[in-house]
């Protein structure tokens, strides 16, 4: 292609995209803009009619009554009776139709209270697992608990005795300083007595 077909695709894509933004803008603000220059000039006619001078354009709406009597009328071979029939209050098909519509309204409600019971069983089992579930970790948790007692109370014994027999060393490591002991000197006769 050369550069002036290049630049009248160009031209002809950028008249296209105008256009459709053009149709968008004139799709989203024309509807409101057509109803409300009509409004004004719907109300523009009225006062310009409402004035003696002007001849009436606007006429007051018509208040008819209308019978029930079918439009068109059929032979009897071809008349629908129960279109008719629409037409005619029979209080024994409205009874009936009343009684239907409660009947129905009721075996809802009792679907529903169905279901809803379903639903509370359900919760409670939950419930109830949930609380069987909750009072074996509270077990197990005393259990724990028991034997976090027994520990701590066993490490308190074991450090009273530790600290018992640390006083007893520190007393007998007195005694025999007392006496003459030197710590190097029974390393060096513990080497020479060991055989080798």
């Amino acid at each position: 292609m050369s550069r002036r077909g290049q630049q009248k695709a160009v031209q002809g894509a950028m008249s296209v995209m105008g256009t459709m933004g053009l149709c968008i803008v004139g799709y989203i603000v024309g509807p409101p803009l057509y109803w409300h220059i009509s409004d004004l000039l719907t109300a523009a006619l009225r006062s310009s009619s409402s004035s003696p001078s002007s001849s009436s354009s606007y006429c007051p709406p018509c208040f008819c009554d209308c019978s029930s009597d079918p439009l068109i009328s059929m032979e009897n071979e071809l008349s629908n009776a129960s279109f008719l029939d629409c037409m005619k209050h029979e209080p024994e098909l409205s009874e009936e139709i009343e009684k239907s519509f409660t009947h129905l309204l009721s075996e809802e409600v009792k679907l529903k209270e169905a279901e809803a019971l379903k639903s509370q069983r359900r919760a409670d089992v939950a419930l109830l697992e949930a609380k069987k579930m909750a009072s074996q970790f509270q077990k197990e948790a005393d259990k724990c608990n028991a034997g976090m007692e027994t520990c701590e109370e066993a490490r308190e014994r074991a450090a009273g005795a530790l600290e018992a027999q640390r006083k007893l060393s520190a007393m007998w490591e007195s005694r025999a300083r007392q006496r003459g002991w030197k710590e190097g000197i029974t390393s060096v006769r513990a080497q020479q007595t060991l055989p080798s």
